[in-house]
């Protein structure tokens, strides 16, 4: 039994190597039988791979998700970042945009009126101890900048120079209900005293009833001596509303101030007075008014009624 066991293992080996020679030699001369053995088990097994790479599929998107999820978050966390930077930059800009057109305005003010200047920016708006309406501004002493000077804007009065540091001063600006300035009307010159009332509003008291107020006419300042605390013809303001009841001693008259004081940003103070008294020079010039629409009519001759017969 053992001896007819090894006979059988003995012939099958022999035909196993038999049968490779023959598909080896097959193969040699060109005969694509291995070729065609391949591609019936590749056939075969293809429904079996698609079937694993189906159920493999969503596992393998799920790790490659997980894998990238952090790298989504940073860079969303980036863009957030940047997008942040560019709108604080834009800002700046804005800002920086709305300050040079302000200083610009006021040059052009300072050099019309032949005032020696020295420019500064706003940095606190607010109350101080002694006054209810004031600003700080960024320079000072240093600068040469000192008690009782007048600050200006583009459009005008700001106010004066109350308390000057170093590197800094307060201005008392001429809304504060404790402001004082001489003043005068353009063309009539008629002379008065402006108080400021907390707002953007000015009252003048005339010092004469000679010639009557307008509303509309341009306030400015009459000017001190040595130019201090005020140096003269800066423009103050506009008359709006005048007071001209019999009963009343002297007229009155409200003014609102040209500069607007809540959106101050740059202002010079003027260091030393003009050579010469500006005069109505600085008179701001009133815009053209709107031309009125010329309208034609064409008239429409009514139709002829012939008689009845």
């Amino acid at each position: 039994m053992r001896y007819g066991g090894d006979n059988r293992g003995r012939l099958l080996l022999i035909v196993l190597i038999v049968t490779s020679l023959f598909l080896i030699t097959l193969d040699l001369r060109g005969v694509k039988v291995i070729d065609g053995v391949r591609s019936g088990t590749q056939t075969a097994l293809t429904p079996v791979q698609k079937a694993g790479s189906w159920a493999v599929s969503p596992f393998r998107n799920f790790f490659s998700d997980v894998t990238h999820l952090g790298r989504t978050r940073n860079q969303i966390e980036k863009l957030k970042a940047d997008n942040d930077a560019l709108r604080l930059a834009l800002l700046n800009r804005k800002v920086a945009d709305a300050e040079l057109k302000q200083l610009r305005s006021v040059l052009n003010l300072a050099g019309k009126g032949g005032y020696k200047v020295v420019a500064a920016k706003v940095i606190s708006q607010g109350a101080s101890t002694s006054f209810s309406q004031t600003i700080t501004i960024d320079a000072g002493t240093r600068s040469g900048i000192h008690t009782n000077m007048t600050v200006i804007s583009g459009f005008g009065l700001v106010g004066v120079i109350k308390i000057a540091y170093p590197n800094s001063a307060v201005v008392q600006l001429a809304s504060d209900p404790s402001f004082r300035i001489g003043a005068r009307i353009a063309g009539s010159q008629q002379i008065g005293i402006l108080s400021g009332q907390g707002t953007r509003k000015g009252v003048l008291q005339l010092l004469d009833n000679s010639e009557e107020v307008k509303v509309g006419d341009a306030i400015l300042a009459r000017g001190s001596v040595n130019g201090r605390p005020f140096v003269p013809g800066v423009p103050i303001g506009e008359v709006t509303a005048v007071d001209n009841s019999a009963s009343a001693v002297t007229q009155t008259a409200d003014v609102k101030f040209y500069t607007n004081f809540s959106t101050l940003g740059v202002v010079t103070v003027v260091v030393s007075s003009p050579s010469s008294d500006p005069r109505d020079s600085l008179v701001p010039a009133k815009p053209a008014p709107a031309p009125i629409p010329t309208v034609t009519v064409t008239a429409t001759p009514s139709p002829s009624v012939s008689p009845k017969g």
